[in-house]
């Protein structure tokens, strides 16, 4: 499954277009996490625990929408846009959409 940003796939013709495909993801903060992010406040730096949450929303949300582009014949997914907000205190939504395509 190809998976691009972009509205086209330089020297492939889109054959069929499937509509759009969505995968989410719901996640909460750890308090352990919290505990260190407090910690990278006062001293400054990267805050790796909420870094690897991110990635394993977002790789979680991305492989929904792929299951989802699939599961409808598509063989690729493209104009991908990510999108994230506030479900509940401490908990956010990340959100991965894009075009179902299948290419020649």
């Amino acid at each position: 499954m190809l998976v691009s940003n972009i509205e086209i796939i330089p020297g492939k013709r889109i054959r069929q277009h499937l509509g759009m495909v969505q995968g989410n993801t719901v996640r909460a903060k750890h308090a352990g996490r919290d505990i260190m992010a407090s910690v990278k406040n006062i001293f400054g730096g990267e805050l790796k625990g909420y870094t690897e949450l991110l990635t394993e929303a977002r790789e979680e949300a991305v492989g929904r929408m792929v299951r989802q582009a699939e599961s409808i014949g598509a063989n690729a997914v493209i104009n991908v846009r990510f999108s994230t907000s506030s479900v509940a205190a401490g908990a956010a939504e990340l959100f991965a959409y894009g075009t179902a395509v299948v290419l020649e």
